[in-house]
């Protein structure tokens, strides 16, 4: 087996002190190497917080100690498709990679722009071990998210804990104080569930039904959220009773002391992918990061913090109660719903219009909206 992509012993997971932003330094192969001891590098975007700083302890310095290639590490807005295509176009690229949603890399790669190079990898003996659903031509996953239904302890204690999103919209029998996505991602799916649909009848999603059953829930949402840090602070603060949180943030808010707890049934599950730019002069080092983030006793490192491994030998490395709290553990992810991407590559546009107008008004059934919106 390939030493380099071996784990080393991180020392202490729980220290983590470094400071976000454009941390880690991280250099490549062939950009700016004038003379012959130039350093390597490699930037890689991801999407900060939390994330930033557990990749820079357990894969960034790792991969440079080992390799030599320091790395670069940026982050940005979610999902920030518009600005990787024209940073592309225009030939001023500053990054090399990025963690990039499965949707994102749909995007990028539909049409007749490529914006992403294949990685080549699919033989390769640790990345061809990654879980076949979760790999693609210009994506090797990385990181399986979900959100799930999450419920205050203390507030259903000793009585009938929700469970479903059809809990969630029953304010009778499950009365609390409720928070909800203000995006239409994932919140159309739960509306359909909340009313009856099948996970499997979700796609392609009834928009009519969707918004009629966002309707009953509207008047009784108290908190509408839009980012990771955002749900953290929700959390922490009390401010809800029960919401649909990312399993990574309830995690991190329920480390921290905040009384929740969460079900696995329904749970919307996707997944982030290492993948390079089509321009980078530094692809083969991009690919040697992207076989030792692949390596399933690296992955593994990772699973105390709720990332959930997409190379199935990681579990060989996870003690078994710390894999029953995985979304990638077989009987949690059967229980969940797959986001289409297709779906929302051929109708967030119009999704998103429709949402935001429904937002701002008090009729029922907002009529397809006039607002140009670009998610991105």
């Amino acid at each position: 087996m390939d030493t380099k992509n071996q784990p080393e012993n991180p020392g202490r997971r729980g220290v983590i002190k470094t400071a976000l932003g454009v941390g880690v330094a991280m250099y490549s192969p062939f950009v700016w190497t004038r003379s012959r001891v130039a350093p390597q590098q490699i930037v890689i975007r991801d999407p900060g917080g939390v994330l930033s700083r557990l990749y820079k302890k357990v894969l960034y310095e790792p991969f440079t100690r080992k390799t030599g290639i320091k790395v670069i590490n940026v982050w940005s807005d979610a999902e920030p498709t518009a600005y990787i295509r024209t940073m592309v176009e225009t030939k001023s690229q500053s990054w090399d990679m990025a963690s990039l949603s499965h949707r994102a890399i749909l995007y990028l790669t539909t049409g007749k722009n490529i914006y992403l190079k294949k990685h080549g990898l699919e033989s390769d003996p640790i990345v061809s071990g990654i879980a076949p659903q979760f790999i693609s031509p210009y994506g090797v996953g990385t990181n399986v998210y979900t959100t799930v239904l999450t419920y205050r302890k203390d507030i259903f204690k000793n009585r009938q804990a929700p469970l479903s999103w059809r809990d969630l919209w029953d304010v009778d029998n499950f009365p609390g104080r409720r928070g909800l996505r203000k995006l239409p991602f994932d919140t159309i799916e739960q509306a359909l569930m909340a009313d009856g649909v099948t996970p499997s009848e979700v796609y392609t999603c009834d928009l009519e039904r969707a918004f009629r059953s966002l309707d009953k829930i509207k008047p009784h949402i108290a908190v509408w959220w839009t980012s990771g840090p955002q749900i953290e602070q929700i959390l922490n603060s009390g401010e809800v009773d029960l919401m649909p949180a990312l399993i990574s943030k309830l995690q991190a808010a329920t480390s921290a002391g905040a009384p929740f707890a969460f079900s696995w049934d329904q749970h919307i599950y996707g997944y982030d992918n290492w993948a390079i730019f089509e321009e980078t002069r530094n692809a083969d080092a991009c690919r040697e990061f992207i076989k030792f983030a692949s390596h399933p006793e690296r992955q593994a490192l990772l699973a105390p913090d709720a990332i959930g491994p997409t190379h199935p030998g990681a579990f060989n490395h996870i003690a078994p109660q710390q894999a029953k709290l995985l979304q990638t553990y077989p009987n949690n992810l059967k229980k969940g719903l797959f986001i289409d991407a297709s779906y929302w590559l051929k109708n967030q546009s119009t999704t998103i219009e429709r949402f935001n107008e429904w937002m701002l008004s008090d009729k029922k059934h907002a009529p397809l909206g006039l607002i140009p919106l670009r998610y991105s």
